[in-house]
């Protein structure tokens, strides 16, 4: 079915004309179209949430969008039509992918040249977790050159990024301490990691741990842990976080970049051979995106939370 024979179609989204609380959700009709040349459109079978979806529905965040937004960043599904210009994607294909704003619709228009190839036997619902926290943990791991041999802590470790940056950093020889919450820990040692508890007492229970500081740290929780690193030695340009504002510690602050199919090739294939996994803390349908965020905004969420639709 090519672009022009595809009519515009009516589709539910997720949408807030203010900002706020879980509260300001709507389910709304709205129509889509056929793609633009470049573009495929996606009926949604996954999309995950994010904690920077909650940040910009709050106005909390350092992304700035117009009022009205149609939430959600990060999706997988099956492509139902394909623009003339698209020649590595067809109708049928499960994709993955990541965009600015707009996956949490029934249906997606997207640009080709950011999403990949669901691989088989990967479940759509963990797809559609994968690419934002995947890429997040990707780059920001990436940006400190680390080897094998070398020890990194990460905080918020058994959370969406933080479980893969976790992973990513086992399956390349790094020695990795975690920080959680007790009923994460017998999870994380299952992965590799060495898990500590959070909160007070933390560098204190770090040096218990090691005679010397990692060699650097990944903070995806807040300030303590910037703190603690400092305190334990660990050089500032060494910190990197996507938690906090950086610029009263002097370390970095490194995210995700742009988007990589190639990355995201990559990311599904661990996922493929059983070497990352992604845990589902919950599904809830599309139309129970409140609820869903309700379940996010409590914290101490192992893995993602998901919205399905479709079948």
């Amino acid at each position: 079915m090519s672009a022009a024979a595809v009519a515009p179609e009516r589709a539910a989204a997720i949408v807030y004309e203010a900002f706020g609380g879980p509260e300001v959700l709507q389910v709304v009709e709205r129509e889509v179209g056929r793609p633009a040349p470049e573009q495929v459109r996606v009926r949604l079978r996954a999309a995950g949430l994010n904690p920077v979806d909650y940040k910009i529905r709050r106005g909390a965040s350092r992304y700035s969008f117009p009022l009205p937004i149609t939430a959600g960043r990060e999706f997988a599904g099956v492509i139902d039509a394909v623009g003339e210009a698209v020649e590595d994607f067809a109708i049928g294909d499960r994709v993955f992918g990541s965009i600015p704003q707009g996956a949490f619709s029934e249906l997606v228009l997207v640009c080709a040249d950011v999403i990949a190839r669901v691989p088989d036997g990967v479940p759509l619902p963990v797809a559609g977790g994968l690419a934002l926290a995947g890429q997040t943990a990707w780059d920001a791991l990436d940006s400190q050159h680390l080897r094998s041999g070398d020890s990194i802590l990460v905080s918020a470790a058994a959370g969406g990024v933080g479980g893969i940056l976790c992973q990513l950093a086992v399956a390349r020889g790094i020695e990795v301490i975690g920080t959680a919450g007790e009923g994460n820990h017998d999870w994380l040692r299952s992965i590799g990691v060495e898990p500590v508890l959070y909160g007070e007492g933390l560098l204190e229970r770090l040096r218990a741990l090691r005679e010397h500081p990692v060699t650097a740290v990944f903070d995806l929780h807040g300030p303590d842990t910037i703190r603690a690193a400092l305190e334990w030695g660990v050089p500032a340009e060494r910190i990197n976080t996507n938690a906090t504002d950086p610029t009263p510690f002097g370390i970095r602050a490194v995210g995700r970049g742009a988007v990589r199919p190639s990355t995201l090739d990559a990311l599904a294939g661990l996922v493929a051979d059983g070497i990352l996994r992604i845990p589902i803390a919950a599904e809830f349908p599309l139309a129970e995106a409140r609820a869903a965020f309700e379940r996010l905004e409590t914290g101490h969420v192992r893995g993602k939370v998901v919205l399905t639709a479709g079948r």
